[in-house]
Protein backbone atom coordinates (compact mmCIF):
# COMPACT_ATOMS: atom_id res chain seq x y z
CA UNK A 1 0.00 0.00 0.00
CA UNK A 2 1.70 3.46 -1.22
CA UNK A 3 -0.72 6.60 0.31
CA UNK A 4 0.44 9.50 -2.33
CA UNK A 5 -0.82 12.88 -1.19
CA UNK A 6 -1.03 16.28 -3.04
CA UNK A 7 -0.90 19.43 -0.54
CA UNK A 8 -3.13 22.22 -0.99
CA UNK A 9 -6.11 24.02 0.01
CA UNK A 10 -9.56 23.33 -0.77
CA UNK A 11 -12.14 25.12 -2.48
CA UNK A 12 -12.48 27.09 -5.44
CA UNK A 13 -11.37 30.16 -3.68
CA UNK A 14 -8.00 28.74 -3.98
CA UNK A 15 -8.10 26.80 -7.09
CA UNK A 16 -4.88 27.32 -9.19
CA UNK A 17 -3.11 29.05 -7.09
CA UNK A 18 0.84 28.17 -6.59
CA UNK A 19 0.36 27.08 -3.12
CA UNK A 20 -2.13 24.44 -4.97
CA UNK A 21 0.45 22.50 -7.20
CA UNK A 22 0.26 19.44 -4.84
CA UNK A 23 -3.40 19.33 -5.77
CA UNK A 24 -2.78 19.81 -9.54
CA UNK A 25 -0.10 17.16 -9.54
CA UNK A 26 -2.08 14.58 -8.13
CA UNK A 27 -4.99 15.29 -10.14
CA UNK A 28 -2.35 14.69 -12.79
CA UNK A 29 -1.63 11.27 -11.33
CA UNK A 30 -5.29 10.35 -11.02
CA UNK A 31 -5.88 10.94 -14.67
CA UNK A 32 -3.20 8.90 -15.94
CA UNK A 33 -4.53 6.21 -13.75
CA UNK A 34 -8.43 6.96 -14.74
CA UNK A 35 -9.01 7.10 -11.39
CA UNK A 36 -11.38 9.89 -10.22
CA UNK A 37 -11.53 11.53 -6.59
CA UNK A 38 -15.34 10.78 -6.15
CA UNK A 39 -14.98 9.97 -1.83
CA UNK A 40 -14.06 12.36 1.18
CA UNK A 41 -12.37 9.81 3.76
CA UNK A 42 -9.65 10.53 6.05
CA UNK A 43 -10.85 14.28 5.82
CA UNK A 44 -9.39 14.28 2.45
CA UNK A 45 -10.75 13.78 -1.34
CA UNK A 46 -9.63 10.19 -1.79
CA UNK A 47 -9.31 7.54 -4.60
CA UNK A 48 -7.87 4.21 -4.31
CA UNK A 49 -6.27 2.30 -7.45
CA UNK A 50 -3.26 0.29 -8.63
CA UNK A 51 -0.12 1.05 -10.17
CA UNK A 52 1.60 -2.56 -11.32
CA UNK A 53 -0.62 -4.65 -8.91
CA UNK A 54 0.60 -2.22 -5.95
CA UNK A 55 -2.22 -0.98 -4.12
CA UNK A 56 -2.44 2.92 -4.06
CA UNK A 57 -4.29 5.37 -2.19
CA UNK A 58 -4.23 9.34 -3.44
CA UNK A 59 -5.30 11.91 -0.98
CA UNK A 60 -5.99 15.78 -1.30
CA UNK A 61 -6.39 16.74 1.98
CA UNK A 62 -9.50 18.79 2.91
CA UNK A 63 -7.93 20.44 6.66
CA UNK A 64 -6.03 23.41 4.72
CA UNK A 65 -2.26 23.03 3.80
CA UNK A 66 -1.40 23.72 7.39
CA UNK A 67 -2.93 20.80 8.72
CA UNK A 68 -2.35 18.47 5.83
CA UNK A 69 -0.80 16.51 8.24
CA UNK A 70 -3.60 15.47 10.06
CA UNK A 71 -5.53 13.77 7.27
CA UNK A 72 -2.18 12.05 6.57
CA UNK A 73 -2.30 10.43 9.96
CA UNK A 74 -5.83 9.39 9.29
CA UNK A 75 -4.85 7.60 6.36
CA UNK A 76 -2.10 6.06 7.68
CA UNK A 77 -3.78 4.75 11.01
CA UNK A 78 -6.71 3.32 9.07
CA UNK A 79 -4.38 1.44 6.79
CA UNK A 80 -1.68 0.36 9.00
CA UNK A 81 1.11 1.83 6.86
CA UNK A 82 4.21 3.55 7.58
CA UNK A 83 5.70 7.29 6.59
CA UNK A 84 7.77 4.85 4.48
CA UNK A 85 4.64 4.01 2.11
CA UNK A 86 4.17 7.75 2.04
CA UNK A 87 4.86 10.38 -1.42
CA UNK A 88 3.76 13.81 -0.94
CA UNK A 89 3.55 16.36 -3.63
CA UNK A 90 3.59 20.02 -2.62
CA UNK A 91 4.83 23.57 -4.19
CA UNK A 92 8.48 25.13 -3.40
CA UNK A 93 9.27 28.54 -3.99
CA UNK A 94 13.11 27.82 -4.01
CA UNK A 95 12.34 26.08 -7.59
CA UNK A 96 11.93 27.60 -10.94
CA UNK A 97 8.40 26.99 -12.16
CA UNK A 98 8.70 23.90 -14.53
CA UNK A 99 11.32 22.21 -12.18
CA UNK A 100 10.71 19.66 -9.60
CA UNK A 101 12.94 17.92 -7.37
CA UNK A 102 12.16 14.15 -5.76
CA UNK A 103 13.92 13.34 -2.04
CA UNK A 104 13.37 10.59 0.66
CA UNK A 105 13.85 12.63 3.50
CA UNK A 106 14.43 16.53 4.99
CA UNK A 107 13.20 19.17 6.56
CA UNK A 108 10.13 21.31 6.16
CA UNK A 109 12.20 23.64 4.32
CA UNK A 110 9.57 26.41 5.71
CA UNK A 111 6.77 24.90 4.05
CA UNK A 112 3.91 24.72 6.64
CA UNK A 113 2.40 21.83 5.35
CA UNK A 114 5.49 19.32 5.18
CA UNK A 115 5.53 20.52 8.99
CA UNK A 116 2.33 19.57 9.21
CA UNK A 117 3.43 16.00 8.01
CA UNK A 118 6.08 15.95 9.96
CA UNK A 119 4.85 16.75 12.94
CA UNK A 120 1.88 14.24 12.40
CA UNK A 121 3.54 11.11 11.16
CA UNK A 122 6.11 11.72 13.95
CA UNK A 123 9.35 11.68 11.31
CA UNK A 124 10.58 13.68 8.10
CA UNK A 125 11.70 10.08 6.40
CA UNK A 126 9.10 10.24 3.61
CA UNK A 127 9.24 10.95 -0.17
CA UNK A 128 8.66 13.97 -1.49
CA UNK A 129 8.30 15.38 -4.78
CA UNK A 130 8.67 19.33 -4.91
CA UNK A 131 7.48 21.01 -7.80
CA UNK A 132 8.58 24.98 -8.49
CA UNK A 133 6.35 27.82 -8.53
CA UNK A 134 9.42 30.30 -8.03
CA UNK A 135 9.28 33.25 -5.91
CA UNK A 136 8.75 37.41 -6.43
CA UNK A 137 11.08 39.39 -3.41
CA UNK A 138 8.61 42.02 -4.32
CA UNK A 139 5.28 40.26 -3.57
CA UNK A 140 4.70 39.39 0.00
CA UNK A 141 5.36 35.38 0.22
CA UNK A 142 1.37 34.68 1.26
CA UNK A 143 0.82 37.10 -1.42
CA UNK A 144 2.61 35.06 -3.57
CA UNK A 145 1.49 31.63 -3.52
CA UNK A 146 -2.48 32.21 -2.79
CA UNK A 147 -1.91 33.98 -6.55
CA UNK A 148 -2.62 31.98 -9.47
CA UNK A 149 0.03 31.13 -12.27
CA UNK A 150 0.33 33.85 -15.32
CA UNK A 151 -0.94 32.17 -18.66
CA UNK A 152 3.06 32.79 -19.96
CA UNK A 153 3.67 29.86 -16.62
CA UNK A 154 1.40 27.76 -17.92
CA UNK A 155 2.89 25.21 -20.03
CA UNK A 156 6.12 25.41 -17.66
CA UNK A 157 3.67 24.41 -15.00
CA UNK A 158 1.71 21.34 -16.79
CA UNK A 159 5.25 20.31 -17.69
CA UNK A 160 6.03 20.04 -14.24
CA UNK A 161 2.72 18.26 -13.14
CA UNK A 162 3.30 15.66 -15.84
CA UNK A 163 6.58 15.32 -14.54
CA UNK A 164 5.51 14.91 -11.06
CA UNK A 165 2.96 12.72 -11.49
CA UNK A 166 5.35 10.33 -13.64
CA UNK A 167 7.98 10.97 -10.88
CA UNK A 168 5.07 9.55 -8.33
CA UNK A 169 4.69 6.31 -10.62
CA UNK A 170 8.47 5.40 -11.20
CA UNK A 171 8.57 5.85 -7.19
CA UNK A 172 6.01 2.97 -6.63
CA UNK A 173 7.68 1.28 -10.00
CA UNK A 174 11.33 1.42 -9.49
CA UNK A 175 11.91 3.29 -6.25
CA UNK A 176 12.76 6.46 -5.13
CA UNK A 177 16.21 6.14 -6.33
CA UNK A 178 15.51 5.50 -9.71
CA UNK A 179 12.67 8.01 -9.91
CA UNK A 180 15.88 10.33 -8.47
CA UNK A 181 18.22 9.77 -10.98
CA UNK A 182 15.58 10.19 -13.49
CA UNK A 183 13.62 13.44 -12.50
CA UNK A 184 16.50 14.97 -10.42
CA UNK A 185 18.61 15.57 -13.27
CA UNK A 186 15.85 16.38 -15.91
CA UNK A 187 15.35 20.20 -17.19
CA UNK A 188 12.33 19.34 -16.83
Amino acid sequence: MKIIAGLGNPGTKYENTRHNAGFMAVDELADRLGLVFSQEKFSSQFAKGKINGEDVVLLKPQTYMNDSGIALRQCLDYYKASPQDVVILYDDVDLPVGKIRIRQKGSAGGHNGVKSVIHCIFTNEFDRIRIGIGKNPQIPMIGWVLGKFPSEQKQDLQTALDAAAKAAEDIILNGTMHAMNSYNAKKV
